[in-house]
């Protein structure tokens, strides 16, 4: 007669185990910036005592179960999510509206009941994506070898964030071909018939393609600019010379110039200096007194005495000597 009641409490026990499994593992949600989500909670406890909100293990919002007449209250700890934060009619489901990328995250719900022996916990990741604009293409290094062009197509979202897939779709042909990545490799020759592509991005929560890619668009200018480089050298031959000579010359002119002046102004100086030592004016004439050559007369004979006037001229002036 003892086995029913211990079959029960085995199968009591069995439950809450499975119950305690189920609740540690995470419900994954997504939700777009700007839209919201529900934290759905079912359980079949009749009396519940407290309900308690984390986000990243800190405190986020405390549910007050309902008393008598009044509804269920919920408190939330940050100010800043008081407003986007509310909970569902007639339950207690958390809706989070409002969604920025940093709402991501773990959050947990810890349920404590008198009709349970141990809390109830619930674990949710959520994560916030944005829509994604119109993907972009760009092209990579290129090499034209007999006349084809072999390049890589590069797709890309603008602030795409993570968990965006690329994939490639062909056009304008038999079968759609299709290439999984952001990265596609294109080959076309001239003459050959023009290729279309598209590339398609998306995410958890949105999707989008891109303008359709021609491959000539991308080819033709690498086609057409085949032989640059070979130019490009044949240019820079004639031009190193050329511009070696140009630039002796410009030197060797240069250094003439610097010398020119120099010369021109030794010359002026000398010219400036001449006027200086013969002076030509009336107040410069001279009076010298020429003595008698006759020695034996100790005394000066005042007749004897002859004056001459001086006068020193111009440069390039005939010199007159006065009788």
């Amino acid at each position: 007669m003892a086995a029913p009641p211990v079959r029960l409490i085995l199968i009591s026990l069995l439950c809450q185990l499975t119950v305690a499994a189920a609740s540690e593992a995470f419900k994954e949600l997504v939700g777009a910036v700007g839209g919201s989500v529900t934290f759905s909670l079912n359980f079949t406890v009749q009396q519940v005592d407290s309900i308690a909100w984390t986000f990243n293990e800190t405190n986020f919002v405390t549910v007050e179960p309902a008393v008598g007449d009044q509804p269920a209250t919920s408190i939330v700890a940050q100010k800043r999510n008081r407003h986007r934060v509310f909970l569902q009619d007639g339950g207690f489901s958390l809706t989070f509206s409002e969604l920025k990328k940093t709402d991501s995250g773990i959050y947990s719900v810890v349920i404590h009941s008198s009709d349970s022996e141990s809390p109830l916990t619930w674990k949710y990741r959520l994560h916030v994506y944005e829509h994604l604009s119109k993907p972009k293409v760009t092209m990579g290094l290129y090499s034209n070898k007999n006349g084809t062009c072999t390049t890589n197509l590069t797709c890309f979202v603008e602030e795409g964030g993570e968990d965006v897939i690329y994939s490639w779709k062909a056009l304008d042909q038999a079968a759609n071909e299709s290439h999984d990545g952001s990265i596609l490799p294109i080959s076309w020759t001239p003459g050959e018939n023009d290729m279309t592509f598209i590339c398609m991005a998306r995410n958890p929560i949105s999707s989008n393609s891109s303008s359709p890619i021609l491959a000539r668009k991308f080819c033709e200018g690498a086609v057409d600019d085949s032989g640059f480089p070979l130019k490009l050298l044949y240019l820079l031959l004639v031009l190193i010379p050329i511009c070696f000579l140009v630039s002796v010359a410009v030197l060797t002119s240069l250094m003439k110039r610097r010398k020119e002046p120099v010369e021109i102004k030794s010359s002026v100086d000398i010219q400036q200096k001449i006027p200086n030592f013969y002076p030509y004016s009336a107040e410069n004439v001279d009076y010298d007194t020429i003595p008698s050559i006759h020695k034996n007369n100790p005394e000066e004979d005042p007749e004897n005495t002859v004056y001459s006037t001086v006068q020193i001229p111009k440069k390039g002036a005939t010199v007159k000597t006065l009788p």
